[in-house]
Order: C-alpha cells, then sequence, then structure tokens
C-alpha cells in the first residue's frame, strides 16, 4: 500500500463553529492519535483528501506533511456529510515504516457461484496484523462454480506474506447455500402468517362477500 503526501495545516481552533468555518473553505478538520503523544488537530484539503481515502479504501495511508515533517498516518474513522458526501472530519493514528498494525480488511466476493445457489457474505471483513506500509485494500474470494453447501472460513482466505490472520480461523466468512424456490417462500410466508394469527379470505369467500355487499 503506497501513501499519498497531502500538506496539512496545525489547527488551533477548535467547536463546531471553528469546524463550520473550515468546510466553508472547502477544508477538513482532523486529529492523528498515536505513540503515545498529545492529539495533534489539523486542517486537511478537502478534495484532495478525501480523493486520497477513496483510493487507499478502507484503511488509507496518507502521509501528512506538518510544518515540514512527515508523518504517516492510517485513517481510522471518517465522518461524511449523508447528503453533500463530503468529509466532515477524519481521524488518524499515527504510525511508522515498518511497524506491524492491527486492521480489518473487507472481503470481496468474486465470481459467480453454480445454478440457483445463493452466496451470503457472513463476515464482511477480517481483522489481520500486516506492517503498516503493506495493509492489503481487501481479500478476494471467489466463489466460482461453488455448490451449495460450500463454505469459506477465515482460515481459508490465502494471506500475503507477511500479514497475519487474528480472526478466529474457525469464523465464517462466506457461506453458498441452495436458493429458496417461490413454493418454499410462500409455504413460509403462510406459516409466519398463520403463526401470528392472520387469515386469509379463500378467493371464492371474498368474491362471495363481495356480491352480497352489492
Amino acid at each position: 500500500m503506497s501513501s499519498e503526501k497531502i500538506t496539512a495545516e496545525v489547527r488551533t481552533e477548535f467547536g463546531k463553529g471553528a469546524a463550520r468555518r473550515i468546510r466553508r473553505e472547502n477544508k477538513v478538520p482532523a486529529v492523528v492519535y498515536g505513540h503515545g503523544n498529545e492529539p495533534v488537530h489539523l486542517t486537511l484539503p478537502g478534495h484532495e483528501t478525501m480523493m486520497a481515502i477513496k483510493h487507499g479504501g478502507a484503511n488509507a495511508l496518507l502521509e501528512l506533511v506538518i510544518d515540514g515533517t512527515a508523518q504517516l498516518a492510517l485513517t481510522k474513522q471518517v465522518q461524511v456529510d449523508p447528503v453533500r458526501r463530503v468529509l466532515e472530519h477524519v481521524d488518524f493514528v499515527a504510525v511508522k515504516r515498518g511497524e506491524k498494525v492491527t486492521v480489518d480488511v473487507p472481503v470481496h466476493v468474486v465470481g459467480d457461484a453454480a445454478a440457483e445457489t445463493l452466496v451470503v457474505t457472513d463476515t464482511p471483513a477480517i481483522q489481520v496484523e500486516a506492517e503498516a506500509t503493506h495493509i492489503p485494500e481487501q481479500f478476494e474470494v471467489d466463489v466460482t462454480g461453488a455448490e451449495a453447501g460450500t463454505q469459506i472460513h477465515a482460515s481459508d482466505i490465502a494471506l500475503p506474506s507477511g500479514v497475519t490472520l487474528l480472526t478466529d480461523a474457525d469464523v465464517l466468512v462466506v457461506n453458498v447455500t441452495a436458493a429458496q424456490t417461490a413454493e418454499a417462500a410462500e409455504a413460509e410466508l403462510e406459516a409466519a402468517e398463520a403463526e401470528a394469527g392472520i387469515e386469509k379470505d379463500e378467493p371464492e369467500a371474498a368474491a362471495a362477500e363481495a356480491a352480497d355487499s352489492e
């Protein structure tokens, strides 16, 4: 994983009012934690930061230049405006080259399983330990041709050299099951309605009742 360099400004104003002013200038308030140091509050360029995080994925690694000094920072939490879809705040953790970090890496399912099957992702991300500059962006799980009953556990996922699995090896990640037929779905619905005490009128009874009311 390569890091993208972004020049940051040290932030001295805090609170909601200051954050709003920063965002009006198309910038993003951020904070960097880690290595036993006091949190460093920063202002980052909005568009440049968003593109770097999009490119880096769930565990984007940025090289923040703070007062002329470069600091590697791993993205930990990103707040996005739900309407305008712009960054509102970013939390980073300071890291060093060669340092091992614990991260959750997304699982991406590829390929088409056998006909009349349903592919369910039970665990959307698995936790691993990796060197800060070599964090996988995602793990691909290929289900091409997989038959119903196929189960892929955390231990089945191939990890790059230097990456250690921390999630329990027996955790179910992807499950391939038989697709439910229309008849089975209807029977399940009827059973649920019966259990809830919902009674459905028979077509002939409903038609007769309608005719009587005319």
